[in-house]
């Protein structure tokens, strides 16, 4: 089993430190859920790996959320990053970010590797349990929330109840 150690950090990225991948917390206005991509049982963050021709992280963040939820993303802001220690490998980081879903469009193959996420919509509150990322997912969610209520004046701390929108 390989060691694994999550550092969270609430400020930019070091320039030494190698960004491979930008995940955001993508909260619906209308309801103050947050989604989070349901594959077959296994939970995650809408989000990838940046590619060469996205223009920033902000430009990741909405051509994934796309390409795996089919939704879209209006508007984003950086939260901070993961720090990630691996046995054997040179330490990495895992962008954060807190974004608005404007729109819904209808389920699609995600393109790298054809499989199709249901889309779960929680509160920011529940999504680290559902998650399983413990603590650093806790300061994470916190952090979105704030986020969406200061900056979108999205009210997150009373969602409307957890459900699928498929």
């Amino acid at each position: 089993m390989t060691d694994v150690r999550y550092f969270w950090h609430q400020a930019s990225v070091p320039a030494d430190l190698e960004v491979t991948q930008v995940y955001g917390y993508l909260i619906c206005p209308d309801t103050a859920r947050v989604l989070v991509q349901d594959d077959a049982g296994t939970f995650n963050l809408p989000g990838g790996s940046p590619e060469p021709f996205d223009d920033g992280i902000e430009a990741t963040l909405v051509r994934e959320a796309f390409e795996e939820n089919q939704v879209r993303v209006t508007a984003s802001a950086y939260l901070g990053y993961q720090e990630v220690h691996r046995s054997g490998l040179t330490p990495y980081a895992q962008v954060r970010m807190v974004g608005l879903i404007g729109s819904f469009a209808e389920r699609q193959p995600d393109p790298d590797g054809g499989r199709v996420y249901r889309r779960l919509m929680t509160s920011l509150a529940e999504a680290p349990q559902v998650l399983g990322w413990g603590e650093p997912a806790v300061a994470q969610a916190k952090a979105a929330a704030q986020v969406a209520e200061e900056l979108w004046g999205v009210a997150v701390g009373t969602p409307a109840p957890t459900g699928y929108v498929d």
